[in-house]
């Protein structure tokens, strides 16, 4: 049937990866014994709790709890549907899939969303069309192709041209089956007091701007004449928040993270230019400053971001805001010199794209240099005070900075501008060091950081440790699973752990073998699934004893014993204080809490 792939297919497809080929195009992995352990990219953390499992398939977080196989990886961290996941891991492995798979499956599961989104569709393709074809579209057509854009590049972005006509795009969407209300809503129509609909966008180029799985979610319009204002944008709607998405975001991420480097941009012509000059890891922001959002998402992929703003006094201010977050999330960030009055547009159609390159971004200042040059323009340095002040803000900033290296290197910049001994300088920047850190708190990367254990079961009572390792030993041994199953069933205290097992007895009388990245998929509860792995991951020994598996097995029936036998005993202890015996009451009391404390003990 269309848009479902075989249980065969989708387990061929996983095997045919090692996951730790797919994760480490995300995550930073190194080999630690069997497995590799990076930085979990579902949470901020400075020292490694991220596991990956190359033998078993699976990855899981210790600090949060992540856990899952590869398609889980990419669903849960793209926001893939399943479908998508296995597209994306088939095209990594090189199988063929068939061409009839539907996309249903990805589809949003809000009818009004996915409604929304087919509009958009519908739209980028008639104003593609427009541009390129169009009586209309000529005059846009030709003033992109002035501005340096090629017929790839427009093809490319899906550009588009939107017609003067008021009731055009009106009569073109409620042929679709679109309600005109509902395109209001989305942004795509305005209405006026008398109740008539228009195209939002009306006579300008346009450009889709795409959601991270390429799916348009709103548009930016252009005016070519004086027609205001310049530039006119989608609304923000549930399916578009400006701060959440960045511009080529989609078409970029392959190389972005290839490179480990990402450049991003103000403007889209900023972007669009820079791709065709052959720079293809660049991405812009929505108009508005860069988000917390946006700089995890960066983050994910890349380990160095150049901003590269317009060279105008606008653009270095927006610069120094840009910065600041970006610094926040661990990466390395630089800042691109450009000429004064330029936009990266500009320079690109006067140098080229090679001078663009050698020239702009490749030597890009570090952040810390750019920052501290900013600064002068605020000071008038022939003035003494203005002159210590100066000092102070960049000491303190070169105090922030992790590496010994770096700091040394700008502390002896400003001793040699300014003739200070740079012993003094050092002294001052430890005493702002001391005073940025709590006491007990250790300076950050002085120790280095080291994987993180297993979460330890030694504070679980003791019945609860011997569930959580025979279920451990059962998900990778199925003929002890079977022998577990003959003695207890399903019978375990914990119901995660009932439900686990339940499942697992299922999975091994179909005729599967051990593989515990094939099992999660038959666990719905994303909870249990991330349970199931974490089990999974945990240490245990190459085999397991009959007197080990006895003992495992007689914690667990003992404490299912003593719970019946208590709750036997409160029973009795109701019925006593019914009958207005006190004494009895008392002493079936006692033994109530002599029975829970031996269980605590076992």
């Amino acid at each position: 049937m269309a848009g479902r792939i075989p249980e065969e297919t989708v387990d061929e497809i996983r095997k045919s990866v090692d996951i730790a080929d797919i994760i480490g195009d995300y995550v930073q992995l190194k080999r630690q014994g069997r497995n590799y352990f990076g930085l979990c990219p579902f949470h901020g953390e400075n020292t490694p709790s991220f596991s990956v499992s190359s033998d078993k398939q699976i990855f899981h977080c210790f600090g949060c709890g992540k856990g899952g196989n590869v398609y889980s990886f990419l669903m849960e961290l793209e926001g893939y549907s399943f479908i998508q996941a296995v597209k994306t891991v088939a095209e990594k492995a090189g199988v063929q899939l068939p061409d009839d798979l539907g996309e249903e499956t990805s589809k949003p599961h809000d009818p009004e969303a996915q409604n929304v989104l087919d509009a958009h569709m519908w739209l980028t393709k008639l104003y593609h069309h427009l541009l390129r074809h169009s009586k209309e579209g000529k005059e846009a057509l030709s003033y992109l192709h002035e501005r340096g854009f090629t017929d790839e590049i427009i093809e490319k972005y899906s550009l588009g041209f939107s017609p003067p006509s008021q009731e055009f795009v009106v009569t073109f969407l409620e042929k679709k089956g679109f309600h005109p209300q509902t395109m209001v809503k989305a942004g795509l129509l305005v209405v006026n007091d008398q109740g008539e609909y228009s195209d939002r966008f009306r006579a300008r180029i346009m450009f889709p701007l795409r959601n991270h799985l390429g799916k348009t979610v709103a548009f930016a319009g252009r005016a070519m004449g004086d027609q205001s204002p310049k530039y006119l944008n989608s609304p923000e709607t549930n399916l578009f928040q400006k701060n959440r998405l960045l511009y080529n975001f989609d078409s970029a991420r392959s190389t972005i993270r290839k490179s480990k480097t990402v450049v991003l941009f103000e403007g889209f012509a900023d972007v669009i230019s820079a791709d065709q000059a052959g720079i293809h890891n660049g991405v812009g922001t929505m108009g508005t400053a860069v988000s917390q959002t946006q700089a995890q998402l960066l983050k994910r992929y890349a380990d160095e971001i150049i901003i590269c703003y317009d060279g105008d006094k606008a653009g270095q201010q927006a610069t120094v805001k840009a910065g600041e977050i970006l610094k926040q999330t661990g990466c390395t960030v630089k800042t691109a010199r450009l000429p004064e009055g330029m936009d990266p547009d500009d320079y690109i159609k006067k140098f080229g794209g090679e001078r663009f390159k050698s020239e702009v971004l490749d030597p890009s200042d570090p952040y810390t240099s750019f920052i501290i040059n900013y600064w002068k323009r605020n000071y008038n340095l022939q003035l003494e005070g203005d002159r210590i002040a100066y000092i102070e803000k960049v000491v303190q900033e070169v105090a922030k900075l992790d590496r010994a290296i770096e700091r040394e290197h700008y502390l002896h910049e400003i001793a040699r501008e300014f003739d200070i001994a740079v012993e003094t300088l050092k002294q001052e920047a430890d005493e702002v060091r001391k005073k940025s850190y709590t006491p007990g708190r250790p300076v950050p990367n002085v120790e280095k950081p080291q994987a993180r254990a297993p979460m330890q079961s030694k504070l679980l009572p003791a019945f609860h440790n011997a569930e959580r390792k025979l279920v451990a030993i059962m998900l990778n041994n199925p003929v002890i699973a079977e022998k577990v199953q003959e003695e207890i069933g399903g019978a375990f205290n914990i119901s995660e752990h009932q439900v686990i097992v339940t499942h697992l007895y299922a999975y091994y009388e179909d005729g599967h073998e051990s593989d515990i990245s094939q099992f999660v998929e038959r666990l719905d509860d994303p909870s249990i699934k991330e349970l199931a792995v974490q089990l999974a991951m945990s240490p245990i020994g190459e085999e397991v004893t009959d007197q080990e598996l006895a003992d495992y097995i007689y914690r667990i029936k003992a404490e299912k014993t003593d719970r019946t036998d208590i709750k036997g005993l409160i029973e009795e202890q109701k019925l006593a204080e019914q009958h207005n015996d006190p004494v009895k009451a008392a002493q079936i009391a006692m033994e109530v809490l002599k029975r829970k404390k031996e269980m605590r003990n076992i």
